[in-house]
């Protein structure tokens, strides 16, 4: 069953905050805030993390390009590529994770380790170009076991429920059996539907301050900003799994480890401007994250349990 947790946009919080509010890559309403300002309040409410040895399969619906797919095959690879790569790297920034699960049980740490899995691809349109909450559960069913994720991604002109009104991705779980669960991931091509919302910083935003946008690290703006919110919905799916983890807020809208510290991507963050970051020299691209195959990424900061403050990267 999906959760009824998304990210959400929630106009008047806009106006209210004067910030500018991004559907980037968790749950709940993301506004930009200075992480050096905000103090959280964040709480396990004692429920299972994701732990193990964990695949992510990726379910492409519609059409990519073959580039488009190596951008976020890449990205999944990053995060477990060796500690040794580039830094400040995207398997840094996912080692940080870690800390939930010492703090869940300090005497008994788990451990997560995630590889990249199978692909699948859907590019005839097989369900159409408008789904349901329901079908986008379908569609994870076809890689899920209880030993991996489902990331089920929709082209730019595939309309999803919610998609852009409320949301930019969500994750959620489902029954593989009696006494297991499976869980799984959405995340939507903004391209043509509401790039100023779910590829922000890399195009210009809908509302709040209008600072000019940032340059794609892999010169494609709405595929970075998939990498955004996939991002984010990684840490809150293994972090928050079936709902009673780690979020802050209601149950049914939490904020999680990422969409507790919306818009924030470097120090010094705050409404309209992601922060200080890395700058490639010769293609102008912003990021905060090195990964295989000499990729680059813009990872979102990430709660910090330990210090209550929200971490980045650069």
């Amino acid at each position: 069953m999906m959760a009824a947790l998304c990210i959400t946009v929630v106009k008047l919080l806009f106006l209210l905050l004067l910030s500018l509010v991004t559907i980037n890559s968790a749950f709940a309403a993301r506004q930009l805030t200075d992480s050096t300002q905000q103090t959280l309040r964040f709480q396990y409410h004692h429920g299972p993390l994701l732990s193990g040895k964990l695949s992510i399969n990726l379910i492409w619906y519609g059409n990519f390009k073959s580039t488009q797919r190596a951008i976020v095959s890449d990205f999944i690879t990053s995060l477990s590529s060796p500690k040794s790569a580039s830094q400040p790297s995207a398997s840094t920034w996912w080692a940080s994770v870690s800390k939930y699960y010492l703090l869940a049980n300090p005497e008994k740490p788990s451990f997560l380790s995630l590889s990249l899995g199978k692909q699948i691809l859907h590019p005839n349109y097989s369900l159409g170009k408008t789904l349901t909450t329901k079908q986008i559960e379908a569609l994870a069913a076809s890689g899920e076991d209880v030993n991996s994720i489902s990331v089920v991604l929709t082209a730019a002109d595939v309309a999803v429920d919610g998609f852009c009104m409320s949301t930019c991705g969500s994750h959620g779980s489902s029954n593989v059996s009696k006494n297991a669960r499976a869980t799984y991931i959405w995340v939507g091509n903004s391209e043509t539907q509401c790039p100023g919302q779910c590829a922000w910083p890399f195009h210009q935003p809908i509302y709040g301050p209008q600072s000019p946008p940032l340059v794609a690290p892999n010169n494609d703006v709405d595929m970075d900003g998939m990498i955004i919110n996939l991002a984010g919905l990684l840490a809150g799916t293994v972090t928050n799994p079936f709902g009673n983890g780690y979020f802050q807020g209601p149950k049914e809208a939490p904020l999680e480890a990422a969409s507790a510290c919306p818009g924030v991507y470097g120090r010094g963050a705050y409404p309209g401007y992601a922060g200080e970051l890395l700058v490639d020299p010769t293609s102008g691209a912003s990021y905060n994250a090195n990964g295989v195959n000499g990729r680059k990424y813009l990872v979102p900061a990430l709660y910090d349990p330990s210090t209550s403050t929200c971490s980045t990267l650069a």
